[in-house]
């Protein structure tokens, strides 16, 4: 642990220092954290046309994607209390799903490759969500279209529920799930942000409603 030390006690001497120097402390505690095998989940930020979003990931995958207005704070204590408390802020180690995500929101990519990991989802929510993938960038479906895909065409409302709880919004196109009459509905990240993913998937010609 004396590298970890000594990492922390450099980084506790340099809250004046300027942002690049902070940049590299931060970057040699990732490091450290992460050789040492104490660092179960990196964090980062991104601004997107959606927001500001927080990402997470295990060694095992991309975690969490967050929107502001869930809090971001609050998602990492939920997933310090559900997941476990080492958590970092190491951008570095999300740079392939950022990467991934400007490519989408430049309109250059359709579907993304990174690993996931879907511990935060169980049961019929994690079925409704490893069926979501099967509708296509640029094309919709409805909560019951997705009911069937999931095996239990009852199950409408339990599809919101899971497209409501969807830890991997984004990623995860939960967004293109929508009611039976063609609008919208709801969607974790306002649905400010659910129609711009769909016009930004969308035709030029196709006119959503609200």
């Amino acid at each position: 642990m004396n590298t970890n030390n000594n990492v922390i006690r450099d980084l506790t001497q340099a809250y004046d220092a300027d942002p690049e120097q902070l940049h590299a402390l931060q970057a040699r505690l990732a490091g450290a954290a992460a050789d040492e095998g104490i660092l179960d989940i990196a964090y980062r930020t991104i601004d997107s046309p959606v927001g500001s979003l927080l990402l997470a990931a295990t060694p095992a995958g991309l975690l969490r994607v967050a929107y502001a207005r869930e809090n971001h704070q609050d998602v990492l204590q939920l997933l310090a209390d559900r997941v476990s408390s080492r958590i970092l802020n190491a951008p570095a180690r999300l740079d392939i799903v950022t990467r991934e995500l400007d490519e989408y929101f430049d309109g250059r990519r359709h579907r993304f490759d990174v690993p996931l990991d879907w511990r935060l989802s169980a049961g019929f929510r994690s079925t409704v969500l490893h069926r979501l993938t099967d509708i296509g960038y640029g094309d919709t479906a409805s909560y019951a279209d997705v009911a069937q895909l999931a095996g239990n065409p009852k199950a409408v409302r339990a599809v919101g529920t899971a497209c409501a709880t969807n830890p991997l919004p984004v990623i995860v196109p939960c967004h293109r799930v929508v009611r039976s009459d063609g609008s919208l509905g709801g969607y974790l990240g306002g649905v400010e942000a659910k129609r711009a993913l769909l016009a930004l998937e969308a035709p030029s010609e196709r006119r959503l409603r609200g």
